[in-house]
């Protein structure tokens, strides 16, 4: 969503950190073009003339311009401002969810994806809170909402309120505060109905049921892509109802993502939480420091930690850790690093969360690398037998091309994949007759698991940003001085098709 405005912001700051000292002509340069970057990604004009103004006041003072480091003192304040810009200056509050049955109203226009975001928000509610909810549909309009909320419910294991023929949206909104009250859930979930555009008969169908129940949230959900429309969307809901949070869809599109950036300022309204892809569990918290951290190609060290403690089971990880420290990494060991990749969303959903990997887009576009590379990987490793996924140098010339033939793949592929299996095992090898691994766990509280991100101190998050993202010697893409542990040799493994 923000790949434009951050490669232009990323170009004017590598201007910034190369010039050394900077004159406050050097700033307002930048800062010029720093406002026509954020123009061009459909941010506000006010928004951007207000964001310029308030970064250039601070980095053209004295404390910047003189310091050892002006360049990375610009990025930080512009870091923190559009944090700001993103949170408001009160932060996100969370959600009012603590006098069940609390009722979430869910608003929106017809196409922003209102049905499937219940469905995400129950199942996050559901199971990473511990809350019991009950969705209900009052969308007595559009043919077959009412059931398409049903068969959500079915598949994420939430309950829905029962379908009655010819009840009207009002009398459906009071069923569901009852029945949620009688049931013992924490929250139910209102999926009102939409319309191409706002007007009169939605507007008063939606304060019917906010009168009626009296919501503790009423969350604006609306179509990331559609830019400005989307603010001014969120200002006419807000004057009618009283939105108390915003949802924005399809932020994993190729959108300039300017409704990000000028919803909370325009509004006032939070961004609580940003859809970033069609599957019921892709509906993240918006988070400002991150969002503001990947904009800047900073990448997001803690959503990249939360992410793996989803996937990684921490007995399976400390029996990994064992074998690493022993120099042991075999095919079997090789397949779990890829079905964990895979697991945290493919070599580019990894990358987008790693510092500097934005300056690598082409590089990595133009090796032909995409997700179809794991799988390809890992039906060459099923290909083998027990015996040659532990111990690959069994693998003289007969058996790659049996191998290769049972995964219908070329014996160069198998090669590419046994080179990184080496590459990589060699690194293990090095890592623990330097201790770095045993250091890496003394870090994790001692175990293979990972570290509790809300715990983790800002400063030292920090610091491991800027470690990933100038790392070396790791067997990484060709001609791109190192990379992520798990990707050697995969600049010549095959080509998007």
């Amino acid at each position: 969503m923000f790949e434009s405005l951050s490669d232009r912001l990323g170009g004017v700051f590598d201007r910034l950190t190369k010039q050394g000292a900077l004159s406050e002509d050097d700033v307002r340069t930048a800062m010029r073009e720093v406002r026509v970057a954020l123009l061009e990604a459909d941010v506000s004009l006010e928004v951007a003339r207000d964001f310029v103004k308030r970064v250039t006041a601070k980095a053209t003072g004295a404390a910047v311009t003189k310091s050892i480091t002006p360049g990375q003192q610009v990025i930080k304040i512009v870091h923190d401002e559009l944090q700001n810009v993103l949170a408001g200056e009160e932060g996100l509050p969370p959600l009012k969810i603590d006098n069940p049955p609390s009722p979430i109203l869910m608003v929106g226009l017809q196409g922003s994806g209102k049905t499937t975001t219940t469905g995400k928000l129950a199942k996050r509610l559901t199971e990473k809170e511990g809350k019991r909810v009950l969705m209900a549909s009052l969308d007595v309009n559009r043919p077959a909402a009412m059931e398409q909320l049903a068969i959500l419910g079915t598949q994420i294991g939430v309950d829905t309120l029962p379908i009655v023929p010819g009840q009207r949206p009002v009398d459906i909104a009071k069923r569901a505060k009852t029945q949620a009250a009688l049931g013992g859930y924490d929250v139910y979930l209102l999926d009102t109905a939409g319309r191409l555009q706002i007007d009169q008969v939605l507007m008063d169908e939606v304060a019917q049921v906010h009168a009626a129940v009296q919501p503790r949230e009423t969350l604006l959900v609306v179509d990331g892509l559609t830019g400005q429309v989307a603010v001014e969307v969120a200002q006419e809901f807000d004057a009618k109802v009283g939105v108390t949070g915003v949802v924005l869809t399809r932020m994993d599109g190729d959108g300039r993502g300017g409704a990000a950036l000028s919803m909370r300022a325009v509004t006032g309204k939070p961004i609580r939480f940003v859809g970033m892809g069609e599957k019921m569990d892709a509906l993240e918290t918006f988070e400002p420091s991150r969002i503001a951290g990947r904009i800047l190609g900073m990448g997001d060290i803690v959503s990249l930690v939360e992410k793996a403690q989803e996937v990684m089971e921490v007995e399976a990880q400390e029996r990994m850790m064992k074998r690493f420290q022993k120099g042991l990494f075999n095919m079997n060991d090789l397949k779990a690093q890829l079905q964990q990749m895979q697991k945290m969303g493919g070599m580019e959903g990894m990358m987008g969360m790693m510092p500097g990997m934005g300056k690598m887009k082409k590089a990595i576009d133009g090796a032909g690398l995409d997700d179809s590379i794991l799988k390809r990987q890992i039906a060459l490793i099923d290909s083998m037998t027990k015996k040659e996924r532990a111990n690959p140098a069994l693998l003289q010339a007969s058996r790659k091309k049996r191998i290769a033939k049972g995964a219908g793949l070329e014996v160069s592929e198998l090669n590419q994949l046994l080179k990184m299996q080496r590459q990589m095992g060699d690194m293990m090898k090095k890592m623990g007759k330097g201790g770095m691994l045993k250091k890496a766990m003394s870090m994790m509280g001692g175990k293979g698991g990972l570290p509790d991100p809300s715990k983790m101190d800002p400063a030292e998050l920090e610091a491991a940003s800027r470690q990933l993202g100038s790392m070396k010697g790791l067997p990484g893409m060709p001609g791109m001085g190192g990379g992520l542990p798990g990707l050697g040799g995969l600049g010549g493994f095959g080509k998007k098709k």
